[in-house]
Parts: C-alpha cells; structure tokens; sequence
C-alpha cells in the first residue's frame, strides 16, 4: 500500500454509494468491493488484478465502485489519468479508459492518454476539453475529499466490503476470504 496521510483518531463514516455519481459494475445482489486507487500506484494495479479475478470466481457475484485517490505528490501521473477517466466517462466509456489505465500503467503520459481515448473512439476534442474542464475536477475531488473524510483512506489502494474498510490483504485468496458469507 502506497501512504499518503498519518491516521487520526476520527472514525468517520463512508460515503455512501451513489448510483448516479459512482463508477458501479457488477450484480447488485453481490457483495460491495469500493476501491479508493490510483492510476499509477503498483498496489492499485495489483488490486485491480484481483478484484478482476475474484469477479469471475465468483461468476459476477461481486459489485465493484472504484473512486479516484491520486497521491500526485508520489504519482505524478496519477492526477491527469484520474482526469482522463472521467473525461472518458462522460462519453460512457469509464470502464474501458479504466482497464487501460491500469494495463498501462507505465504510460500514462499526455500522449499516451490521447492515444487511449482515440483507441476507444471517443471524440478527441470533448475528451480534451473535459479532461481539463471544472466537472471532471470537482468530480476526482469529490471522490479524494470523501476519502479523506471517512478517517480510513490513507493510501492507495484502501478497499471497503459492504462499507468496512479492509486492512487484509488484496490478492485474490485474501479477497475472497472477506467477501465469505
């Protein structure tokens, strides 16, 4: 896990998950994994690895949100991709943009992220536009300062299960040990 803050003594709530605001897949029926991770941290990449393989163990009986932490002061390309993925989103291909961030995560450059979005046929002057522009940056804020607010996000990656932060660990086996009934 990659740190960025010292704990304090504060035990505050999650953010609850909002249907219309957070990146969700998955059956609704499930468990409910929420990664805080960032695009350009190892660890993030090795839970979404995991996260990727417990969901097809356990046959799309998980539902997974990812929300955005970059701890740009380690990842200097954490806060752009995080930029890139809701520009992505608002033209309804969060999840694509998402998958490629993490299997490139050695190239998260400027151009590399205009190469991912033509790659995925968006429409590259909107993608431009929004990855700069004020929505796409209150929504990435929204996403750190819930984080933050909770007392329990303090690296990359911080998992919740059904709303209780998990301080297991991410591999596969330790993952579907905590989602266990």
């Amino acid at each position: 896990m990659t740190l960025n803050a010292i704990p304090d003594d504060r035990q505050l709530a999650l953010a609850p998950l909002d249907e219309k605001v957070d990146h969700v897949r998955g059956s609704p029926a499930g468990s409910l994994i929420i990664e805080y991770g960032d695009y350009e941290c190892p660890y993030s990449r090795q839970a979404f690895h995991a996260i990727e393989l417990v969901g097809q163990k356990l046959g799309g009986n998980v539902r997974f949100a990812f929300r955005h932490f970059p701890l740009a002061g380690i990842h200097p390309h954490a806060l752009a991709a995080a930029a890139a993925a809701e520009a992505a989103a608002r033209q309804g291909r969060f999840w694509d943009m998402h998958e490629l961030l993490f299997h490139r995560q050695q190239a998260l450059e400027d151009s590399d992220l205009l190469g991912y979005a033509a790659r995925l046929g968006l429409d590259l002057a909107a993608f431009d536009r929004d990855r700069a522009g004020v929505a796409v940056a209150e929504r990435i804020r929204r996403d750190v300062d819930g984080g933050r607010a909770s007392g329990q996000v303090l690296g990359t990656p911080t998992l919740f299960i059904d709303g209780v932060v998990h301080r297991g660990g991410y591999d596969p086996p330790a993952l579907l040990a905590a989602l266990a009934p």
